[in-house]
């Protein structure tokens, strides 16, 4: 009887050995296996395209976070816009082709929504059949076994990812589906909850997040996020948009966290917008390079009419734009705009 007893679990331990060898093997919530099968096992998985430059890739949980009234949505749907149809924003990078899109938009009423992308709701633009949009219903009779809406949209999202076959979500915004998402608890349910869709549904999401009002003479940095500790470590990348001292439109965009690529838009090297609406679709315009330091608020920089003076000045001294950007402390964007602006 014992004898057995030693053969059975022998066998058993032989069995594990051979299991572990080839495949490796679940025990609790662990699967184990070699450093080389999981490498041999990766090699089959296609790489991870970008989505919106070394900002955000395929299969990742990204954040998106700003102040209020700097255009996190209007990034957002742009860059929506630009993966349903498979094209590159201009001066970003996009490596996918096409992709089925679910935005859910529990910001703007679909009437605001269509102002943003129309002339005076006419001459409306023309979004591609892969981009899907989705408002709260709000008559629905919440299941009892749901204590409010955002647990509710938790538990059903998969399905509803499944159903609508997207391959990219974007949530606009965490305040929504947090309402207390400074709480580390609350950041970290909701956290945990998209990383499971992401891998279990293999999605792309991008989570939109503000700020709490903050300081726009330092630069952006990680503690800026809301509930940013449990948050940043949940997520595979992060960007934030900063308003400009240079000029009302401005923007720039910063790379908080990656794990993809290097880090590449560093203080050092922001990406420097301009917010336009040339005809029926408000957008982000590429305009260059430069350091977060040049669009901070200072006391110097903050005087726009001294500046725009020193700018006819060197225009009447026959300066050209790069060589006035230089001498502001500005870039070349600026001066060009400022000159379009005051028809100089």
């Amino acid at each position: 009887m014992i004898r057995d007893k030693v053969n059975l679990i022998t066998k058993d331990i032989e069995n594990n050995q051979k299991k572990f060898k080839n495949k490796g093997f679940e025990y609790g919530c662990l699967i184990i296996k070699e450093a080389n099968t999981w490498v041999e096992e990766a090699k089959n998985r296609p790489i991870p395209n970008m989505l919106f430059s070394e900002l955000w890739y395929e299969n990742e949980v990204c954040i998106l976070f700003s102040d209020t009234n700097l255009g996190k949505s209007i990034l957002a749907v742009q860059i929506a816009d630009s993966i349903s149809k498979g094209r590159p924003i201009p001066g970003f990078k996009l490596e996918s082709s096409p992709k089925k899109i679910l935005y859910l938009d529990f910001e703007l009423s679909d009437k605001q929504f269509e102002n943003r992308c129309s002339e005076d709701y006419e001459n409306h633009y023309q979004f591609n059949e892969n981009f899907l949009r989705a408002e709260l219903h709000t008559e629905l009779e919440l299941p009892k076994e749901f204590k409010n809406i955002e647990e509710y949209l938790c538990a059903t999202l998969s399905n509803i990812i499944i159903e609508t076959k997207a391959s990219v979500v974007i949530v606009d915004n965490l305040t929504f589906l947090s309402s207390e998402n400074e709480k580390a608890k609350d950041a970290l349910v909701l956290m945990k909850t998209l990383k499971k869709i992401s891998k279990t549904n293999n999605v792309s999401i991008l989570v939109l997040a503000h700020t709490p009002k903050r300081d726009d003479s330092k630069p952006i940095t990680k503690n800026d996020l809301a509930g940013s500790k449990m948050l940043m470590n949940f997520c595979d990348s992060c960007f934030a948009i900063g308003s400009s001292s240079q000029e009302a439109s401005f923007r720039y965009i910063k790379q908080i966290k990656q794990r993809n690529t290097e880090h590449l838009y560093h203080s050092e090297n922001v990406i420097v917008c301009s917010l336009d609406k040339k005809t029926n679709f408000l957008e982000f315009n590429f305009e260059g390079f430069d350091s977060e330091k040049a669009h901070l608020k200072t006391f110097r920089t903050s005087d726009l009419e001294e500046r725009d003076e020193q700018m006819k000045f060197l225009i009447s001294e026959g300066k050209n734009n790069v060589q006035i950007a230089e001498m502001l402390n500005v870039c070349e964007g600026t001066i060009r705009k400022r000159r379009k602006k005051l028809n100089i």
